[in-house]
């Protein structure tokens, strides 16, 4: 053990000199292997994704919006108050003892929406529900309002039929609610909660027959509220695929689903009512 221990010790210097050279070699071999690595990644383009890969101008409505909205109308109704249906009620007497306000047979004003659908005829499309038992109606276009003629509606599709007469009216074409795919972006244009117009957007989430075996339904989850009845759902062609007419609503909250008549639907019905053929659709 003692003679392997010298030999060990007179070969350390020698091991540590080649030890030494190997390490440096490799440490050199690594620094220039490094080196180039370093340079070759300097050398590679940048795969970062553009800021600009889809202009912004691409992510805006506001060109379509602009160019369909001036058609969209808000439609102001004076209806009989409920409680003048009851005869009770009618009697002052009952009234009385009853504690019901005389102001209670008051006519109420209620609101919904609209869309000029042929401008030189001034005919006007809304919801059967947002007219009936009328008293009298005004339609809304931007700061003006003029009075409406009531020229008929169909209470099984709730489409109802106005008349204008106004100048500068800009009509919202019928496109085919026939070729509406679910998934499809739309827009809603309404007067929700008497607000003014107000613009919503969203997609269509399905295509429905009610249970009754009526027309089917373009349903959409662009939101729709109290007072958008009768507005038109439009597509990305600046057409109106539908006309708003309910929403499903539990508990009386707004769950993102509106459903609309479709516009083949709401064409037969305006043509059937105004005795008139509307502008054909955009091709």
């Amino acid at each position: 053990m003692a003679g392997f221990s010298g030999r060990s010790l007179l070969l350390r210097p020698t091991l540590i000199v080649a030890l030494t050279l190997g390490c440096g070699a490799a440490g050199g071999t690594a620094a220039t292997l490094l080196s180039k690595g370093v340079d070759a990644h300097a050398a590679t383009p940048s795969q970062s994704i553009p800021i600009d890969a889809v202009p912004v101008s691409r992510l805006t409505l506001a060109p379509l919006v602009e160019r369909v909205a001036p058609a969209v109308v808000n439609i102001a109704v004076l209806q009989p108050s409920p409680c003048a249906h009851n005869p009770l009620l009618r009697d002052p007497y009952y009234r009385y003892f009853l504690g019901v306000p005389d102001e209670a047979l008051a006519p109420r004003i209620s609101a919904g929406s609209g869309f000029v659908v042929d401008a030189a005829r001034g005919l006007v499309v809304t919801n059967h529900h947002v007219v009936a038992n009328a008293r009298a109606i005004a339609v809304g276009i931007g700061e003006r309002q003029v009075e409406a003629e009531l020229l008929g509606s169909d209470p099984r599709t709730d489409i109802a039929v106005l008349r204008i007469q106004a100048r500068g009216l800009k009509a919202l074409p019928l496109g085919e609610s026939g070729q509406t795919r679910v998934g499809d972006y739309v827009v809603a244009i309404g007067n929700p909660f008497e607000m003014g117009q107000t613009v919503t957007a969203g997609i269509v989430s399905a295509l429905r027959s009610p249970s009754d075996g009526g027309p089917r339904y373009v349903q959409t989850d662009a939101p729709i509220n109290p007072g958008n009845s009768g507005g038109p759902l439009i597509n990305m062609r600046g057409e109106a695929i539908g006309v708003n007419s309910a929403i499903i609503a539990p508990g009386g909250g707004n769950v993102d689903i509106g459903l609309a008549v479709p516009s083949d639907v709401a064409r037969r019905v305006v043509e059937r009512i105004a005795g008139t053929s509307l502008p054909a659709r955009a091709r």
